[in-house]
């Protein structure tokens, strides 16, 4: 555990974590200040903050599961402990940590007598087990037990279907929210006529993110929703620009200071405005998760690399990086240098 004094300014808006722990592989425990607030500012963040941080991140989990030894999910398989809806809530409990996007295979395959755990889960390299020991079965004679698994990222909850059924494949309830709980608190200070406000954040996770990490991308996430209403007048938000069949989306950079800075640099570059990438860059053959892949987050990061960095993207693909620096070239003017030198 890790504990600071909380230093209030009455000066500069400041946030810092004033308690940390790691409580377990699957629980992570944050606690955050930030001050100086006007009165009603800290409840206002605080709830908005709450919403965001339990509803809008996003988590990677399992949703499909398909075995050949599965006539039923309520059924119950010779040799092994649990009932096949027991196995699907062990396998809807794993938790996953990953930047992927669609769907990805994994599977389990092993031979009993033998405990199952979540060690014994195949995965592709882009995603990573948080808790090796998660029980799944157990499996008291020696059969043979193969599970298809489906893993896909999502944000929130999504209960499965009962016709959600395919090829014998049974749905799980999809549970892609890595917080399991947010509270704020407000401690209030000052004379009736100039009270200021601490807001204090508690946020617990499930290990694949740490509560720090979360409280970055709720905050991302709240000024993406609200950069709509900034500046309304000047220029429109989103703008599409079309050629022939082809568009793609982009929008406004969150911070106006980094939006000077890249103008400065790139003085003869005719700019509506600079973008941000929450999302992908869409194209007429469909969207490139470029950031999802990269410590890519916005325009600023993009130009920090060379053509040759980004063929190094795990998973991105050489007709990717065409499309990006096609992109670049015909709607902004900037050309990506071939490497950094």
């Amino acid at each position: 555990m890790v504990r600071e004094e909380v230093a209030v300014s009455t000066r500069t808006l400041q946030w810092k974590c004033v308690e940390s722990r790691t409580d377990s592989k699957r629980l992570y425990y944050g606690r955050f200040v930030l001050s100086p607030l006007m009165k009603g500012q800290a409840d206002t963040i605080g709830i908005a903050m709450r919403k965001a941080l339990l509803g809008e991140i996003e988590g990677t989990c399992i949703t499909r599961a398909k075995s050949e030894k599965v006539s039923h999910e309520y059924s119950t398989i010779v040799g092994i402990e649990e009932s096949v809806h027991e196995i699907l809530m062990n396998l809807k409990e794993i938790v996953l940590r990953s930047n992927l996007y669609g769907t990805r295979d994994a599977s389990i395959c092993v031979r009993g007598p033998k405990y199952v755990t979540a060690q014994d889960i195949i995965s592709p390299p882009s995603v990573e087990l948080v808790d090796t020991t998660q029980h799944i079965a157990n499996l008291t004679e020696p059969i043979h037990l193969c599970i298809e698994l489906k893993i896909e990222r999502d944000r929130g909850y999504r209960m499965k279907s009962p016709n959600n059924y395919q090829d014998g494949s049974y749905p799980i309830d999809a549970v892609s929210m890595p917080v399991r709980n947010a509270n704020h608190s407000i401690h209030s200070y000052g004379s009736e006529n100039e009270k200021q406000e601490i807001l204090f954040l508690e946020i617990w996770t499930n290990g694949s993110l740490t509560p720090k990490e979360a409280l970055r991308e709720a905050s991302r996430t709240l000024i993406d929703l609200f950069i709509p209403f900034l500046d309304a007048e000047e220029e429109d938000i989103h703008f599409y620009l079309e050629d022939n069949q082809n568009r793609f989306t982009v929008s406004f950079f969150t911070f106006h200071d980094r939006l000077a800075n890249l103008r400065k640099k790139k003085k003869g570059i005719a700019l509506k405005c600079i973008i941000a990438l929450p999302g992908p860059i869409i194209v007429s053959k469909g969207p490139i998760y470029i950031h999802y892949w990269s410590n890519i987050h916005t325009l600023l990061d993009l130009l920090n690399n060379s053509q040759e960095d980004l063929m190094r993207i795990e998973h991105l693909r050489i007709e990717d990086v065409k499309q990006i620096l096609d992109i670049l070239q015909k709607h902004f003017a900037i050309y990506l240098p071939k490497n950094k030198f």
